[in-house]
C-alpha cells in the first residue's frame, strides 16, 4: 500500500476538496436564518452527509481499492463515534451561556470552521512525529488508553465542570476582549453605538460593562471560545486514535473532515435524543482500548519484529462498526435511569424557546 497523499491523483484530491465546498456552501445557505434546527431536518442532513462520505469512499475503493475504502470508513466511523461525548460537552457549554436554540447552528457552523484548521495542524504534526520512529506508536497508544481509563473510571475533567461561562479560556478571553454582559442578536461583536443602545432599554437597567471600547464581544463569541477549545482538547484524544487506524495523511485528514461536517447536524440529532445515547460511552472507552492496543501491536512489530502479527483493516472497519452497533442497540433498548429527567428538562427547554 502508498503511502501518503504522492499516492493520489489530483483529481481524488480536487474531488475531496470540490465536495467539502460544495457542501458546506449548501449547509451554510440552507441554514441562513436563525431558526431552531428541527430534529426532521437534522436527521436528514446527518443522512446527507453519511452518504456523501460513504459516496467518496466507493471512490475510494474503485481507484484505490478495498482496503483505501476500509481504512478510510474505520477512521469516519471513529471519528464520528468520538465525537458524541464533545457533542455532549456543546449541549452543556449552550446551556451555560443560555444560548438560544436559533442561533446554536451558527456558533457550531465557525465552531467546524475552526475544527477543519485544527485538524489540519494537528494529522500533519502527528504525521511528522510518527517519522521520528514506531516508538511514538507506544506513546500515542498510552495516550489513547490513558483516556479511556478516565472515561471508565468518570474521571474526564469536563465532567467536573459545572458552569463553562467560567471556563479558563473565558476568563482569558474577558481578559483580552472588552465584553457586554447580554446578547445581542445572533452577533459576535457589537459597536459601542449598539452596546449603550441596548444597555440604555428599561429591561436592562443595572447592566453595565467593565471597560470602555469601540466594539465588545458578546456572550456569543465567548461560547464560541469555550467551544473551540474544547475541541481542541478532544483533538488530542481523537487525532492520534484516527491516525492509528491509518497513517496516510489524506485518508486520516478526508476522513476526520467528512465526519466533522457532519457533526452540526448531529449535534441537533443528540441533543433531542440524548436519552438513547446512555450506553455509547462504554462503546467508546471499548473502542479507544482497541485502538490502543492495536498501536501498542503494530509499535512491537517495528521495533522488536515480532512474528507478523496484525489486524487486518477490514476486521478493524468489523470490529468498530460492531461495536458501535452494540452500544447504540444497547442504548435504545436499555436506555439510561435518568428518562424521566431529560424529557423534563427537554420540555421545559421547549417551553423556554417559545
Amino acid at each position: 500500500m502508498i503511502e501518503g497523499t504522492l499516492g493520489y491523483s489530483a483529481t481524488t484530491i480536487a474531488l475531496f476538496v470540490g465536495l467539502v465546498l460544495l457542501f458546506v456552501g449548501i449547509d451554510l445557505f440552507a441554514h441562513r436564518k436563525d431558526k431552531p434546527v428541527s430534529l426532521k431536518d437534522a436527521l436528514a442532513w446527518s443522512l446527507l452527509w453519511v452518504l456523501v462520505s460513504l459516496g467518496f469512499a466507493g471512490y475510494l475503493g474503485y481507484t484505490y481499492g478495498e482496503e483505501k475504502a476500509s481504512l478510510f470508513i474505520s477512521g469516519y466511523a471513529l471519528e464520528k463515534v468520538l465525537s458524541v461525548d464533545n457533542l455532549m460537552v456543546f449541549i452543556a457549554i449552550f446551556n451555560a451561556f443560555s444560548i438560544p436554540e436559533a442561533y446554536r447552528h451558527r456558533i457550531l457552523y465557525w465552531g467546524i470552521i475552526g475544527a477543519i484548521l485544527f485538524r489540519l495542524v494537528f494529522v500533519v504534526g502527528g504525521a511528522a512525529l510518527y517519522a521520528l520512529g514506531p516508538w511514538v506508536e507506544f506513546v500515542f497508544a498510552g495516550i489513547i488508553a490513558f483516556t479511556a481509563y478516565k472515561m471508565l473510571s468518570g474521571g474526564d475533567d469536563d465532567d467536573s465542570i459545572t458552569d463553562y461561562s467560567n471556563h479558563f479560556s473565558v476568563r482569558w478571553t474577558q481578559r483580552i476582549v472588552p465584553v457586554v454582559p447580554k446578547l445581542i442578536g445572533h452577533n459576535f461583536f457589537a459597536s459601542k453605538k449598539t452596546v449603550d443602545a441596548e444597555l440604555a432599554k428599561p429591561e436592562n437597567q443595572g447592566m453595565s460593562v467593565v471597560r470602555r471600547a469601540a466594539f465588545y464581544a458578546t456572550p456569543m463569541f465567548l461560547c464560541l471560545v469555550c467551544i473551540e477549545f474544547s475541541d481542541v482538547l478532544f483533538a488530542f484524544d481523537s487525532v492520534p486514535a484516527v491516525i492509528a487506524v491509518t497513517k496516510d495523511p489524506l485518508l486520516v485528514y478526508s476522513a476526520m473532515m467528512f465526519a466533522i461536517l457532519g457533526l452540526r447536524s448531529m449535534y441537533f440529532v443528540l441533543d433531542a435524543l440524548q436519552r438513547y445515547m446512555g450506553h455509547l460511552e462504554k462503546a467508546i472507552i471499548v473502542l479507544l482500548f482497541f485502538i490502543a492496543f492495536k498501536l501498542t501491536i503494530s509499535a512491537a512489530n517495528h521495533m522488536f519484529g515480532w512474528p507478523g502479527f496484525t489486524i487486518d483493516p477490514n476486521v478493524s472497519l468489523a470490529i468498530v462498526l460492531g461495536t458501535l452497533a452494540v452500544g447504540v442497540i444497547a442504548s435504545i433498548i436499555f436506555p439510561s435511569q435518568d428518562d424521566d429527567q431529560s424529557d423534563e428538562a427537554a420540555e421545559q427547554k421547549t417551553g423556554a424557546a417559545e
